[in-house]
């Protein structure tokens, strides 16, 4: 928005220049939304303390220690989405279509997250949305938001008749870590759609599944929101006319550098999150910011032909989840459980870990594969 309303303005304030460069409004959106949480979290908190009063946030299946959390209120990844937007809108080139779909799709599902978290508390339960409906709505945000913005109708004429056609401005070919894209990409074509769902519902899932420590989730959100950053900006920005991406060997995507600056907004508000939600937490994420996160970073790696790397990158959300679905399918099969309880990070709770000890080694785990994936960008 700033930079459609001041930087026309450039020819007389000088100062107004500097909206042209996507690396300072990168900064300035981490900023303002950094500040945006710091400011407001305070107010946000007590409010979300008075309106849960008398409601647990805890979770079911989690170790019986956590009954002491007990009264912490949720629901503190909305003052993230607040943070997030504002920032984006206030310092994104808004015309730039990959802005407007990564940030649609995390507020959309935000809007599903905070369906869940509002009937947990209204009904005083914490099962609230049902999980087939859940994915259902995650399928149809992911859709909605590829039609509406990530492609291209024209209507023709074949033969005479019209035809209405939908061309993808999504690149459809498939790119993998460590290997030039003009060697192997191989086009997945119609099959690309649902591997692209496939893509963004896992990854909102996985780090909701991670929401179970104070600032467990938050912490790999950050590195990774910071890795999306140098990742949108190598593949889109041009410096001297030289493309950063036809020198890295990976997919070039005009526009893609304008994506740092939704990736940025997430880092600051993160930060800012993340200042009440270490250990012992003062607020909780809840669903409308863990799905809303993760369904931002699925956009993310999607946008910047990143899907492949994003299992590197997401390694903790990964392993989470696979936890999950080892100890389900072990249980079903052998009536006998892998770990002492699921999602991990529980299993070494149980073991005697101390809760911050679990927290930062995820976190160093989280920094480790992050640095793996931008080393794809030069080992090609």
């Amino acid at each position: 928005m700033l930079y459609h309303l001041l930087y026309p303005l450039s020819g007389q304030f000088g100062l107004f220049n500097v909206l042209r460069y996507p690396s300072f409004r990168i900064v300035a959106a981490g900023l303002v939304s950094l500040l945006i949480g710091l400011l407001f979290g305070p107010f946000f908190i007590e409010r979300m303390r008075v309106l849960q009063y008398g409601h647990s946030n805890v979770r079911e299946d989690t170790p019986e220690r956590h009954k002491k959390k007990a009264g912490t209120p949720s629901m503190g990844g909305a003052l993230i989405l607040f943070a997030v937007t504002v920032s984006t809108l206030l310092f994104a080139d808004l015309s730039n279509r990959l802005v407007w779909a990564a940030l649609l799709v995390t507020l959309g599902y935000g809007v599903i997250g905070f369906w869940d978290d509002w009937l947990k508390i209204s009904k005083k339960n914490s099962k609230g949305l049902a999980g087939k409906k859940k994915l259902v709505f995650q399928v149809l945000v992911v859709l909605a938001v590829y039609y509406g913005f990530l492609t291209d109708g024209q209507l023709r004429r074949v033969d005479g008749f019209p035809f209405f056609t939908v061309g993808s401005l999504v690149d459809l070919h498939l790119t993998l870590p460590f290997v030039p894209t003009h060697l192997f990409a191989p086009s997945l074509g119609w099959l690309y759609l649902p591997f692209m769902i496939f893509v963004v519902v896992a990854t909102s899932n996985a780090v909701n599944l991670t929401d179970g420590l104070d600032g467990l989730a938050i912490g790999p959100t950050i590195v990774s929101s910071m890795t999306f950053l140098a990742l949108s900006y190598v593949a889109g920005a041009t410096i001297a006319g030289f493309s950063l991406a036809e020198y890295l060997r990976i997919a070039y995507i005009p526009g893609a550098e304008e994506l740092g600056v939704f990736c940025s907004a997430i880092f600051g508000a993160g930060i800012a999150f993340l200042w009440y939600n270490t250990y012992p937490a003062s607020v909780f994420m809840g669903d409308v910011g863990s799905l809303a996160l993760g369904g931002g970073l699925g956009m993310l790696a999607v946008l910047t032909k990143n899907e492949v790397a994003s299992a590197i990158l997401h390694g903790v959300f990964l392993a989470e989840t696979v936890s999950v679905i080892l100890q389900v399918w072990s249980f079903r099969t052998t009536g006998k459980r892998i770990f002492r309880m699921a999602p991990i990070h529980h299993h070494y709770e149980l073991q005697g870990w101390a809760e911050p000890k679990i927290i930062v080694r995820f976190w160093i785990m989280s920094i480790m594969l992050a640095l793996v994936a931008l080393m794809s960008l030069k080992l090609r």
